[in-house]
């Protein structure tokens, strides 16, 4: 039995080509913002002509590709040879829509289209025009929800007797069309359009050719909104991080200066040998002004920082380093170890007869960096553990700081056990290329 195959019908025909442009559009804007240069381009709004160009050029090649496929292949959707030169016209101007016109012309006046360029160029300056009396930032409000707030524009105009910009740069787009339409009509093969057979598909077709031009404008604003969105972020981190980078420096200086002046009539030479290591020290942290360091460099800081604490304590202190090669070109904040290093000192040694010993591990474990200060020292209860997480300003300095790098998983741990020492332990996650070498 023979089966029946059902063709549409010329208005089910002209509605799905329509809706098919409508994703070609889509499909193109969202692959050509996901190109940084591309969106370098849109982030701007004076460009030089190497930007117009290239924006030229990425917007251009593509939909004279579609203006081939509909003379060869008869794909009419694929086919934005008004909406493609006025969209690169309002957004970088009119040369820019007129290169982007000449070459969705090119293959249709090949084609025998006689009025298709000269058609297409005009759009890319009509948007061009546009673009040079409007302001930038009602171009980029121009999008599909407009249309539905037609009225409210056009109430708005009227009532203030104020031009309202949303309305021309909807009516520019339907006027083309309309034009088009009426060109069509009069010259027929000798200029691409799609004849509706009815009024209200003509208002279809018009539709299609506003949602041609705005939803390009919606996606790459989007992206624009998102990049300066991140951007907004990164200086917030960086602020926060410079906040969090002056407390550690007084709260330093404050501790060894106390200290100092503990030692100045007592202790006058050994008090004048630590004012020369602070100085010393003071000078490096002056001249680097970096968030982040190696480990390698962190440790060269905390040897410093050790100098002047084994002035103070002589042959009590003992400090044993225990570092994985693999480690030392970790990239970690920079000041994160010193004041673990000072806390196992004041608070763990300090009060311990006999002096003690402070430890500093490092390893690779899996896709992080470990590190770990730990001393002998007197240690400390539950409650005693976690006010000084909490009360004191260097480790809650360390705590916070990986929070606002790394996420709300990476905390400062301290495991500790009364009579037999305290251990400080971080975790630095790797980059994916450093871990994958690490388990290499």
């Amino acid at each position: 039995m023979p089966v029946e195959v059902k063709l549409l019908s010329a208005t089910q025909f002209l509605l799905t080509t329509l809706v098919v442009k409508l994703a070609v559009v889509a499909a193109l804007a969202t692959m050509l913002v996901r190109f940084r240069q591309f969106r370098r381009i849109l982030l701007t709004e004076q460009r030089a002509w190497r930007e117009r160009l290239v924006f030229a050029a990425a917007l251009g090649l593509p939909l004279c590709g579609g203006v081939t496929a509909r003379l060869l292949l008869n794909y009419n959707a694929s086919d934005l040879s008004l909406a493609g030169p006025f969209l690169a016209g309002l957004i970088a101007g009119p040369y820019a829509g007129a290169i982007v016109g000449a070459l969705v012309g090119a293959p249709a006046l090949l084609g025998g289209e006689a009025i298709a360029m000269p058609f297409a160029v005009g759009c890319g300056f009509c948007g061009g025009g546009l673009r040079e009396v409007c302001p930038k930032d009602a171009i980029w409000r121009f999008s599909p929800l407009t249309i539905t707030d037609l009225h409210r524009h056009a109430w708005r105009m009227l009532s203030r007797l104020r031009l309202d910009w949303h309305v021309v740069l909807l009516a520019a787009p339907v006027g083309l069309e309309l034009l088009r339409l009426g060109l069509g009509l009069r010259f027929g093969p000798h200029l691409f359009h799609m004849q509706p057979p009815n009024a209200w598909l003509a208002v279809v077709v018009i539709l299609a050719t506003v949602l041609s031009v705005t939803i390009p404008i919606k996606i790459w604003n989007t992206a624009r909104i998102e990049h300066r969105l991140q951007e907004q972020e990164k200086l917030l981190l960086s602020t926060r991080l410079e906040a969090l980078a002056s407390q550690i420096n007084p709260h330093f200086l404050f501790n060894t200066l106390t200290s100092i002046s503990s030692l100045i009539r007592s202790q006058p030479e050994t008090a004048r040998t630590l004012v020369l290591k602070l100085s010393g020290l003071l000078r490096r942290l002056l001249r680097s002004q970096e968030h982040f360091v190696t480990l390698r460099e962190e440790l060269d800081a905390i040897d410093e920082y050790l100098d002047i604490e084994m002035v103070r304590f002589g042959p009590t202190l003992a400090v044993e380093k225990e570092i994985s090669a693999a480690s030392l070109d970790v990239v970690m904040p920079s000041m994160l170890l010193q004041p673990l290093v000072e806390n196992s000192i004041k608070h763990g040694l300090s009060h311990k007869i006999g002096g003690g010993r402070v430890t500093i591990r490092s390893r690779r474990k899996g896709s992080h960096a470990v590190i770990e200060v730990a001393d002998d020292g007197t240690g400390m209860s539950d409650t005693s553990l976690t006010g000084s997480r909490t009360g004191g300003i260097g480790l809650r300095n360390v705590d916070e700081r990986l929070r606002v790098i790394y996420g709300e998983n990476y905390r400062l741990q301290l495991v500790s056990t009364p009579g037999h020492g305290t251990c400080a332990r971080i975790e630095i996650p790797l980059p994916a290329d450093a871990a994958q070498r690490a388990t290499a």
